[in-house]
């Protein structure tokens, strides 16, 4: 990796680090049997910490398009681990929920989650990470107003 081209550029280290990341994840989650992707498991994940959201919220936390969201929940309804509830407005409106089976295998999965985000920043101090979220958050300031995403 120290003879790479792209490795001062900053972009490049964080789609390799994003896709190398991923690939763990899914490989992790291979090994323990889990029949969910790293993007289902995020989506379950962030309706057990912020409980029933509607999909464009989803959308908006995970700065996935719509369709995309909308896809991962069919996935995951399919499953059992999410369900629409009608938000009765007269719209063709649902909020996303966890059921009793999400809930539980988020459960089960997060430990995992815990370790491979140990084994991703070893060697990496808590000083050194926090400058990095701080840094990234910046970088995010900097560039989610020109970026239009269908949201």
């Amino acid at each position: 990796m120290k003879n790479n081209p792209l490795r001062k550029r900053v972009g490049a280290m964080l789609v390799a680090t994003g896709v190398l990341s991923r690939g763990l994840t899914l490989q992790t989650f291979t090994e323990y049997g889990y029949e969910i992707t790293p993007e289902q498991y995020l989506i379950l994940s962030i309706l057990v910490e912020h409980g029933e959201l509607y999909q464009r919220q989803i959308s908006e936390l995970t700065y996935k398009d719509r369709p995309n969201v909308s896809r991962i929940i069919n996935i995951l309804e399919d499953k059992g681990l999410v369900k629409r509830i009608n938000d009765s407005n007269g719209r063709q409106i649902n909020k996303i929920i966890v059921t009793d089976k999400g809930r539980n295998l988020r459960e089960t999965i997060h430990p995992v989650i815990v370790d491979i985000r140990k084994s991703i920043t070893k060697g990496i101090s808590k000083k050194e990470l926090e400058d990095c979220i701080l840094i990234l958050e910046k970088m995010l300031e900097n560039i989610k107003d020109k970026v239009k995403l269908q949201i």
